[in-house]
C-alpha cells in the first residue's frame, strides 16, 4: 500500500493506491480527515500518472481521468461510483439522475449517502452532484472547494 501528496491549485490532496490502483484520494484540508494507514509507504514514484493527470485536470487540459482505480464499497456504491463517472465536466446531475441512472430510481437518499462515501474525490467526480434545485450539496472537501471545482469546470449551479 502506497501513499504521495499533491498540491493542487486548491490545496494539497493525499493519494493511496495498492497493487490493483488508487484506492482513495483526498484534501487535506476538507471536512473529511486525510490518513495515511501506518502500514502504507510513501512512494512518489507510484504516482507519476495520477500527478500528471491532475496537473493537466488543474491546467484546463484533461476533462476526464485515466487511471485505474481500487476503491472499496459494496456493490451499491460501485454502482452510483461508476455513474460518477459518466457525468462530463462542466457539467452537474442530481442525486434523482444518478438514482435513475442505476435502475432504482427510489433511492435517491442511498445515492446520497453512496456519493458521501466516495473514496476517489476528484477522479470520481462526486462533486459534479448537487441539488435537483441547482444549489450545492454537501462535498467531504467542504462546500467552498466544491464550488470552486464546479467553478474551474465551467458547470452551472447556484450559489
Amino acid at each position: 500500500m502506497f501513499y504521495s501528496r499533491f498540491s493542487s491549485p486548491f490545496g494539497e490532496i493525499l493519494i493511496t493506491a495498492n497493487e490493483q490502483g488508487v484506492s482513495s484520494l483526498t484534501f487535506v484540508n476538507g471536512k473529511k480527515k486525510a490518513i495515511v494507514p501506518e502500514s502504507y509507504v510513501e512512494r512518489p514514484e507510484v504516482f507519476s500518472e495520477a500527478h500528471q493527470q491532475l496537473n493537466e485536470y488543474f491546467c484546463g487540459k484533461r476533462f476526464s481521468f485515466s487511471l485505474p482505480l481500487a476503491a472499496q464499497g459494496t456493490p451499491f456504491q460501485q454502482k452510483v461510483w461508476q455513474a460518477l463517472q459518466t457525468i462530463p465536466c462542466g457539467q452537474t446531475r442530481s442525486y434523482a439522475w444518478i438514482a435513475k441512472e442505476i435502475g432504482n430510481a427510489k433511492a435517491v437518499r442511498a445515492v446520497g449517502t453512496a456519493n458521501g462515501a466516495n473514496p476517489i474525490a476528484l477522479i470520481v467526480p462526486c462533486h459534479r452532484v448537487i441539488g435537483a434545485d441547482g444549489k450545492l450539496t454537501g462535498y467531504a472537501g467542504g462546500l467552498a472547494l466544491k464550488a470552486k471545482l464546479l467553478m474551474h469546470e465551467g458547470a452551472n449551479f447556484k450559489p
